[in-house]
């Protein structure tokens, strides 16, 4: 197996622990995915989101964007609780200080 398909085949492994811990309501906290191309990211952050059925549907369809490592979040959610879950969630996937938030509370 080369470098390119094990950090492909370890990240996979490692968001698809993520999202069972998600689904079952378990917080985890793994390391950065830092190997992922943006799309990778975006699409990691997104399955993160749509696995947590505590968020609302508004929380669902946050815009989420990623370049050179950095996620960017745009929207609307529903509460500050809500916010601040969807922020801790990318920054568990991207990393510490790779999460810019530009979400809006709005009931």
């Amino acid at each position: 197996m080369n470098d390119g398909m094990r950090t492909t085949f370890t990240s996979s492994i490692a968001l698809s622990i993520q999202l069972l811990a998600a689904s079952t309501g378990v917080a985890l906290i793994a390391p950065a995915l830092t190997a992922q191309t943006p799309t990778e990211q975006s699409a990691s952050v997104r399955k993160a989101f749509v696995a947590d059925k505590t968020l609302s549907t508004a929380a669902h369809n946050v815009t989420i964007t990623s370049q050179d490592g950095m996620v960017t979040l745009k929207g609307r959610v529903k509460s500050e609780a809500e916010k601040k879950a969807i922020e801790d969630r990318a920054t568990e996937i991207a990393g510490a200080g790779k999460v810019t938030s530009e979400l809006m509370v709005a009931p």
